[in-house]
């Protein structure tokens, strides 16, 4: 299963889920400390180990983080060669003054965008698949 490449079908279809709760990024001093936490994902970099996981967890864990976010999952599965769909919910994000860190995963893209604007996130995103015409 490759999953959606159209365009036009993605944006329809994608259907955005605000996944309960908050979430922050982090640093790991290891990968192997980064797995211990159990993230939502470690992704690897020159400098460090980025993790996100619960604002909760992180707290309990005595990490620190820059912001608070919103975990926002587009539930159409869209193919990892897919043109064009980051850059449209990533402009509309733009127009709308939000800030928007995106991961792409096998089956569903995810954005994460400041707490305080989960709701007009959505609204913009609902927006862009025609829900509100």
């Amino acid at each position: 299963m490759s999953g959606e490449t159209n365009l036009a079908k993605l944006l329809k279809n994608m259907k955005p889920e605000l996944n309960t709760g908050e979430y922050v990024y982090c640093l790991a001093p290891s990968f192997e400390a980064a797995a211990a936490l159990n993230p939502l994902f470690i992704f690897r970099e020159t400098e460090s180990i980025t993790v996100v996981l619960s604002k909760k967890q992180a707290d309990a864990e005595g990490l620190s983080y820059p912001s608070v976010c919103a975990w926002i999952t587009l539930t159409i599965h869209s193919s990892l060669e897919a043109v064009g769909l980051t850059a449209a919910f990533s402009k509309a994000l733009t127009e709308a003054n939000i800030s928007c860190n995106v991961v792409a995963a096998y089956y569903h893209d995810h954005i994460f965008v400041p707490i305080k604007d989960a709701k007009r996130a959505m609204a913009v995103l609902l927006a862009l698949t025609g829900a509100n015409k």
